[in-house]
């Protein structure tokens, strides 16, 4: 198939005789029972429907194997190897560079690689063996083949421009923030659907100016006066955003957990433990190893 269906070409690439390549496939369709390539006379031009099954299930397969064998080189040498970790913006950006600079002076030869995406990607990385393991909001919990664990709350906040007089306002209430346009979460992001459910609870529509998946863009848009911002406290840095100003909105919206998710049937190495402690008191060794032998 990756020969364009040359059996020539796929001896050549295989070391072997093309008649050995052209048995071994006849010994096959005969053993399922069923044509897997289509042909013209003795040239294969393309794949059966059941062929196109097969082929999936074997490539699979083959991904499965080469995954054993990383996992025991990376268990035979637990201080080498790779962590790769699927998250949001959110959780990449403000949640983990303390946890990684920590696990980097811990394991200095282990390489880490982070996917960012939506939840629900986040998901499929993780079952598909792309990730390691993923961490986000929503997303985790309702996959057969994911293990999710809890790791953390958390809140919302607002964030405005200084000197606007909303900042003024003590308590902070919806009726107050729903008289300005609002820059947040994207409806597909964590925690977007608890802000539309506190409005939602005192019959407020507030207008939307601008939904984003990331952060620092809702920031951003506050900055140029687009309207006022509601976003995960972790993502204020008093530091960094000194063109914003923050009010604590925990009273006003409920809070949030974050899970991180492990693939179903797949023992965590020695490091990954050390991650996921580093990551939340509440995920050690005995917590995580009663969830994935469930």
């Amino acid at each position: 198939m990756r020969r364009d269906f040359n059996i020539s070409a796929a001896s050549g690439t295989l070391y072997t005789a093309q008649p050995g390549i052209s048995h071994q496939i006849k010994r096959l369709e005969e053993e399922l029972g069923i044509p897997i390539f289509e042909r013209h006379g003795k040239r294969l031009t393309g794949l059966t429907q059941p062929g196109q099954a097969i082929v999936a299930m074997a490539e699979r397969i083959l991904r499965e194997i080469e995954q054993m064998h990383e996992l025991s080189a990376e268990f035979a040498h637990e201080e080498t190897g790779q962590l790769s970790i699927a998250t949001t913006h959110t959780q990449a950006r403000y949640a983990l560079p303390r946890v990684i600079r920590q696990f980097i002076e811990r394991y200095p030869h282990i390489s880490l690689q982070i996917h960012q995406g939506r939840p629900d990607q986040i998901a499929q990385w993780v079952a598909r063996g792309v990730a390691d393991i993923g961490i986000a909001t929503e997303g985790l919990m309702n996959s057969s083949d994911l293990i999710a664990l809890p790791c953390y709350e958390w809140n919302h906040c607002l964030i405005a421009p200084p000197g606007l007089p909303l900042l003024r306002k003590h308590p902070l209430t919806l009726d107050d923030i729903a008289e300005y346009p609002i820059v947040t979460y994207d409806k597909a992001i964590a925690g977007r659907e608890r802000i539309d459910e506190a409005f939602a609870k005192y019959a407020l529509r507030p207008k939307i100016a601008l939904s984003a998946i990331d952060s620092d863009v809702i920031k951003t848009y506050v900055e140029i006066g687009l309207g006022v911002g509601i976003v995960a406290r972790m993502a204020f840095d008093p530091e960094r955003d000194t063109n914003l100003r923050m009010l604590d909105a925990s009273h006003l919206f409920a809070s949030s957990t974050s899970y991180i998710a492990l693939r179903r049937g797949l023992p965590p190495r020695d490091f990954l433990y050390t991650f996921m402690d580093m990551l939340s008191p509440r995920l050690n060794r005995a917590t995580i190893d009663e969830a994935t032998m469930r």
